[in-house]
């Protein structure tokens, strides 16, 4: 997985979270450190969370890069 992925699934994991209520974007912003403008953009896609920022997004949420692979994805890994 490249840095594009991951984004994106880092994204889309964010949005899962904002649709179902569990958090919302201010919340996320003040959870993250990271301003509710830019949460905003990046979840609709105008702008990209730096590297140090997405660690600092999947350390604030308990996540792993494990988190964000599709179960499909982790018996592959494990079978190489």
């Amino acid at each position: 997985m490249d840095f594009a992925e991951f984004h994106a699934r880092l994204v889309e994991h964010l949005l899962r979270l904002v649709r179902s209520g569990e958090i919302t974007e201010r919340g996320l912003s003040r959870l993250t450190g990271v301003s509710q403008p830019h949460i905003h953009n990046v979840l609709k896609g105008k702008r990209l969370l730096s590297l140090s920022r997405a660690d600092g997004i999947l350390r604030q949420l308990n996540l792993d890069l494990l988190d964000l692979l599709e179960p499909h994805e982790l018996s592959e890994r494990s079978r190489r």
